[in-house]
């Protein structure tokens, strides 16, 4: 198949039974949208071979790569190459159509590893919560005004690393652990104040 412009429009010209035949992009299932850009760059074309000099210019250059470009849109509608003849210059330029992309693959997400997880969580939540209840007593029998500033600095240094750890597959068990384990240490805090 080959692309050529004819009387101001695009053409497409291929071999049948009865030889040569050129037929308008209308007439193929491409597509309104391609059809009618095959017109358009071709009156385009027309236009600027009519008035420029064919070896020179700016126009000259953007007819023959949009003429390109659309020969490549047109080989990957066809499935074929077409062979895109230059207005300006007259050179045949064979376009590939481009490989038919393999089928997405589907990918299974991992199993959840609960057990691996839970232990993770288990263990970040026993150390925050000896941590905290440690430092809050250690620090109450100072001050208890001090103890509650240090548990709010605790928790307000913690939580932009926790709420960003919380959807990354590995850290979010250890997010789960620190958010427990200051739970649970505020939790045995009260009641020590009873």
């Amino acid at each position: 198949m080959e692309l050529r412009v004819r009387d101001g429009r695009a053409v497409l010209a291929g071999q049948d039974d009865t030889g040569e035949r050129e037929v308008d992009p209308h007439s193929l299932p491409l597509g309104s949208e391609l059809a009618d850009a095959l017109h358009e760059w071709a009156k385009v074309a027309d236009a600027v071979v009519r008035t420029e000099t064919p070896a020179d210019g700016v126009a000259t250059a953007l007819v023959t790569r949009r003429g390109r470009q659309l020969a490549g849109r047109l080989a990957a509608v066809m499935g074929t190459s077409v062979a895109f003849a230059d207005p300006v210059t007259g050179e045949l330029v064979s376009v590939d159509a481009p490989p038919v992309a393999a089928p997405p693959v589907e990918v299974t997400p991992e199993p959840t590893p609960w057990a691996t997880g839970l232990t993770v969580s288990i263990i970040t939540a026993a150390i925050v919560t000896v941590t905290v209840v440690s430092l809050s007593l250690g620090l109450g029998e100072t001050s208890r005004w001090l103890a509650v500033i240090a548990n709010v600095l605790v928790v307000g240094g913690l939580a932009p690393s926790v709420w960003l750890g919380r959807s990354t597959p590995v850290w979010r068990w250890v997010a789960y652990g620190v958010v427990t384990g200051i739970g649970v240490a505020w939790f045995a805090l009260i009641l020590t104040l009873l």
